[in-house]
């Protein structure tokens, strides 16, 4: 009978926009779960990859299975992911698992549906490399800032009438369209924050860096003299600039909410949703695909075109952005993120210290643990061996497979666990 249950040594991903060094919540992990491992004090650690993906296969630690990547191992073994899994995902794991660390911002992007993903896979697969949906979401680690859903229309309208240089952009006759756009009428309010965000992001280049420029020039001049630039955005407008200079995605966040989340709390981003990415550490997990339309913040391919026909201009608050976790009524220790999508869910497991032995129950899909706190040993009749758990130690469990911790930590543990619940 194969072994079931293993450690995993994961591919870090190192792009310019990570973290550096130990202000890394990727390269802490990594220092405590290896302590071979070299920080190179210089060097981003943006994110880790926890899965199979083609671009990070994860490498299996263990005697018994010799040189293998976990994808290689699942080809060979497609029963550890359930039954259920194996026959929706044709024998694949449908999900990546992550760390990332953002030090500057990720990029104003969507994700397509699975609709437009094999249309646009089809016309252009250079730029978009698979024909599957990526719905994804993001559990803070630390502080979270990131750009989600188009805001409310009352607070769009009065960056409208307080930035003169957005007004300019937007022109005159579709900035008092969405003024006078009543929120009796959702889909007229839809309609005309549909083309005030289009003319936005169309905008020649010449132009809007014309007024980019002018608008970074009066509100640098106005914090010089202690004036309040909140009705500018304007602290975000400057470090925006600051990172991603003459960029039009520093506009979008006249249009965005600014979402920011508390460690614990969570973002669903499902199709056709606008965001971004600012600032702060977070696990996340996402459908396995590369399929990613971008249009500003972001030396990577744009497709301004794709992504304003695409968007949901929805408007709502940036409180209905954040996603609840719900505590098990089974077992008080675990909060289950479970979003709308058949791809994937998380569970945080929360273990005081006042609890010495645990046990991580078996389920239905093959999953992988994080540890984030804390110290134990993990026995299981699918292990090779006792295993030790530390921060950063990451494990693979089969369908259908438990394992007992035994703590050995003062401050309890915190563990993330990334799973496919059909």
């Amino acid at each position: 009978f194969p072994p079931a249950v293993f450690p995993l040594s994961c591919v870090v991903q190192n792009y310019a926009w990570g973290k550096v060094g130990l202000e890394s919540e990727v390269a802490k992990l990594l220092a405590s779960g290896d302590p071979l491992v070299q920080i190179q004090p210089e060097q981003t650690y943006a994110e880790l990859w926890m899965g199979t993906h083609p671009r990070g296969d994860a490498l299996i630690r263990d005697n018994r299975i010799p040189q293998k990547t976990l994808g290689q191992w699942i080809a060979d073994n497609p029963a550890c992911l359930g039954a259920k899994v194996k026959d929706a995902f044709q024998g694949q794991l449908p999900f990546l698992f992550k760390v990332l660390s953002v030090n500057t911002a990720l990029s104003v992007q969507a994700h397509p549906n699975k609709e437009l993903a094999a249309k646009l896979h089809a016309q252009f697969p250079e730029h978009y490399p698979d024909a599957n949906h990526k719905p994804e979401m993001a559990i803070a680690l630390t502080p979270f800032e990131g750009l989600c859903g188009f805001r409310p229309v009352e607070e769009i309208v009065s960056f409208l009438q307080n930035v003169p240089e957005l007004r300019a952009l937007i022109g005159e006759v579709a900035a008092e369209q969405l003024e006078r756009s009543g929120s009796d009428d959702p889909r007229g309010v839809s309609a005309a924050l549909r083309v005030c965000f289009t003319r936005l992001m169309k905008s020649e280049k010449k132009f809007f860096v014309d007024q980019l420029n002018m608008l970074v020039k009066r509100i640098s001049q106005e914090a010089a003299e202690g004036k309040d630039t909140s009705g500018s955005n304007g602290e975000l407008l400057l470090r925006l600039h600051s990172q991603y200079p003459g960029d039009i995605g520093c506009f979008t966040i006249y249009f965005l909410n600014v979402v920011r989340l508390e460690p614990g709390q969570a973002l669903f981003l499902g199709a056709n949703e606008p965001h971004a990415y600012l600032h702060g550490d977070c696990v996340e997990i996402m459908a396995c695909s590369d399929n990613t339309v971008r249009a500003g913040l972001t030396p990577k391919f744009i497709d301004v075109l794709t992504l304003c026909e695409m968007l949901n201009y929805t408007p709502a608050p940036s409180s209905s952005k954040i996603f609840p976790a719900v505590q098990s009524q089974l077992d008080p220790n675990v909060y289950l993120y479970d979003p709308p999508v058949p791809d994937f869910a998380v569970t945080r497991i929360e273990i005081p210290a006042s609890i010495k032995l645990y046990l991580i129950s078996a389920m239905d899909s093959a999953s992988i643990l994080l540890v984030i706190q804390g110290t134990a040993v993990g026995t299981s009749t699918a292990a090779a061996s006792e295993m030790s758990l530390r921060r950063g130690s990451v494990l693979f469990i089969s369908a259908n497979e438990s394992i007992s911790l035994h703590l050995s930590s003062p401050d309890g543990m915190l563990l993330f666990r990334a799973c496919c619940l059909l």
